[in-house]
């Protein structure tokens, strides 16, 4: 008896996430192809009547569509890019050096975690806007161009290479810089992947930071674009605000299935090594 508790309890569980999970997914692309007065009907319907898949045409046209698009991937790729540079390196040296106040320094790096951009982002604003970088990349892609979670995630995962294989390759006259790319860096790679993933999801959907950091449309990205879809005609266009949230996720998903297929073929090739 006990254990068919425990396995309807289970069951139950996932039902309830799978439920949490989906039904927001389904409520947006069904609101993206309804018309207007659907969107407005009450009570609200989870159903489509006259499916309408122009809104995702007039979604692309009602905005400068490609220039929010292109920003978003430079400001997602420059971030990505300075992160490895910043956080492999600060990890290797958390995970395999002795200096002087690195726990003290660890600890701090850690501390910025408990930091919202929300409280920092005025004086960054204005050091930013004495230095010229207001509706510039910059402004976007330096104050993240390190991540105290990926520091902290990889100095896990580097304590665990063997020490003797870091010995060898020093014995081999590698340099510290090998060691890295050739040893560190494949043991590591569901870590990295994970922290990529992780990385390209926060910097596509921020909203705040895009917002807060320029004043006009020039380097704005697309979740700043895809708002301002509620006020393209005469009140809110919820099914056109719907449509691009749909356009905007795609490249998500997309990046997710890659890195998810990438992450099972580190692990199985951790396992046969």
């Amino acid at each position: 008896m006990k254990k068919y508790i425990i396995n309807g309890c289970r069951i139950f569980v996932n039902v309830l996430i799978f439920v949490l999970f989906f039904v927001p997914f389904y409520w947006m692309i069904i609101t993206a192809i309804k018309s207007l007065g659907e969107t407005l009907m009450f009570p609200p319907t989870f159903w489509v009547n006259q499916p309408r898949f122009e809104n995702f045409v007039n979604a692309y046209q009602a905005i400068l569509f490609m220039k929010y698009l292109l920003n978003s991937i430079v400001v997602t790729i420059g971030t990505l890019l300075l992160q490895f540079l910043t956080v492999i390196p600060a990890a290797y040296a958390y995970a395999r050096y002795n200096f002087r106040f690195k726990g003290i320094l660890f600890a701090l790096t850690l501390a910025t975690m408990m930091i919202p951009a929300q409280l920092i982002f005025l004086p960054i604003f204005l050091l930013f806007s004495k230095w010229n970088m207001i509706n510039t990349y910059w402004s976007l892609i330096l104050p993240f161009a390190s991540s105290a979670f990926g520091i902290f995630m990889l100095r896990q995962t580097f304590k665990q290479v063997p020490q003797e294989l870091i010995e060898a390759a020093r014995l081999d006259k590698s340099s510290e810089l090998k060691i890295i790319l050739k040893i560190m860096l494949p043991i590591a790679r569901p870590t990295v992947v994970t922290l990529a993933l992780l990385t390209f999801i926060g910097t596509w959907n921020d909203y705040f930071w895009p917002l807060v950091m320029t004043t006009n449309d020039t380097v704005r990205t697309l979740p700043v674009g895809i708002v301002s879809l509620r006020l393209v005609e005469s009140g809110i266009n919820y099914h056109t605000v719907m449509a691009g949230n749909v356009i905007l996720i795609i490249p998500i998903l997309i990046v997710y299935v890659i890195a998810q297929q990438h992450i099972i073929k580190a692990f199985t090739y951790m396992g046969e090594k």
